[in-house]
C-alpha cells in the first residue's frame, strides 16, 4: 500500500490501474480512521480491485467557530487500518494541494440548509466540493460512505445526480461500540463521564425505533420519545432531533419509508450525530 501527497501521483496511479481493466472504489475520510471507516474500506475491498482511502481534514467544511484545528490526526495508525482493511492506495494531501487559489465551489440548496445545515451553513459547501474534487481526481467506480452521517450520504447522492457523476454511491450501516455509541473520530473528545452520558443518543432512538416496530405510525410522537430520553440526561443539549423523508430531508408527519429519525446532541462541548433509519 502506499500513501501519495499529490494529485498527480494518484492520477497516475489510477490511470495504470484502469489501463489494465481494473475496478476502484473511493472510500473519502478526515483520516483518524476507526472501525466503522474500516468496515466502509473493508467492503470496498471485497466489491472492486482497487480501493483509495483519501485521508484528508477538509478545512472548508469548518466554521471559524469549529475544531479544524483540534480535530484528531494520525496517519501512521490510519495506514495501519488502511492496510489491514486492504486498501492499495491513501490519497493524504495538504489543503494547498486540494485548493490553491481555488475560486470555485459546489452549493446546494434545500437539503443542505436542514438538520445539521441549520447551524453549520457552510458545512455542506465544502463537503460536497471536496467530495466533487476526489470524483474527478480518482474517477471512481464506486464510493463508500456511512450511514451515520445521513444527510450527508443523502446531499452526495443527489449531488451525484444532479451534476452527472459517472459514480455509483454506496451507504453502509452504523458500526457502533459495544454499549451502542456510534463509532466517531469525536468521541476522542469526551470525558469518561461525557462518554457515558453520550450513551443517551443510541438509547434514545431504540427506543424510538421500538415504538415504531410497535407499530408507532405518528413520526412526531416518535421524535418526542427520542427527545424526552435525550433530555432525562443533565449534559445533553439538543440541537435537533427530527423525522424527515430520507430521499428529500422534508419533514415527515406519518412513519412510512424511507423515514430518517436523526438527532444532534451536545455532550459539554462535544457535537454528536446519530440516527435510524425505516
Amino acid at each position: 500500500m502506499k500513501i501519495v501527497k499529490t494529485i498527480d501521483e494518484v492520477r497516475n496511479i489510477v490511470n495504470s490501474w484502469k489501463k489494465d481493466g481494473l475496478s476502484v472504489a473511493l472510500v473519502p475520510t478526515m483520516g483518524y480512521l476507526h472501525e466503522g471507516h474500516k468496515s466502509l474500506i473493508t467492503r470496498a475491498a471485497a466489491e472492486n480491485d482497487r480501493v483509495v482511502v483519501s485521508d484528508f481534514v477538509n478545512p472548508t467544511q469548518f466554521a471559524p467557530n469549529e475544531d479544524f484545528e483540534s480535530y484528531p490526526r494520525d496517519i501512521d495508525a490510519d495506514a495501519r487500518l488502511c492496510e489491514d482493511a486492504g486498501a492499495a492506495l491513501i490519497f493524504n494531501p495538504e489543503a494547498d494541494e486540494m485548493y490553491q487559489d481555488a475560486l470555485t465551489f459546489i452549493d446546494m440548496n434545500k437539503i443542505t440548509k436542514v438538520l445539521c445545515g441549520k447551524t453549520r451553513p457552510i458545512h455542506f459547501s465544502g463537503v460536497c466540493t471536496v467530495v466533487g474534487k476526489l470524483f474527478n481526481i480518482v474517477k471512481p467506480d464506486r464510493a463508500y460512505f456511512g450511514q451515520k452521517d445521513a444527510q450527508q450520504l443523502c446531499v452526495i447522492r443527489k449531488m451525484v445526480k444532479d451534476l452527472n457523476f459517472d459514480v455509483e454511491i454506496i451507504g453502509c450501516p452504523i458500526i457502533r461500540e459495544p454499549d451502542g455509541l456510534a463509532k466517531s473520530s469525536r468521541n476522542t473528545y469526551l470525558s469518561a463521564e461525557e462518554r457515558q452520558a453520550a450513551l443517551c443518543l443510541s438509547r434514545a432512538l431504540a427506543l424510538g425505533k421500538a415504538a415504531v416496530d410497535a407499530g408507532e405510525r405518528d413520526a412526531e410522537k416518535v421524535v418526542e420519545i427520542v427527545r424526552a430520553e435525550i433530555s432525562r440526561e443533565p449534559l445533553a443539549r439538543i440541537d435537533y432531533a427530527e423525522a424527515v423523508d430520507f430521499n428529500t430531508l422534508e419533514p415527515v408527519s406519518e412513519v412510512k419509508p424511507p423515514m430518517l429519525c436523526a438527532v444532534a446532541v451536545y455532550i459539554g462541548k462535544t457535537r454528536l450525530i446519530d440516527n435510524f433509519i425505516v
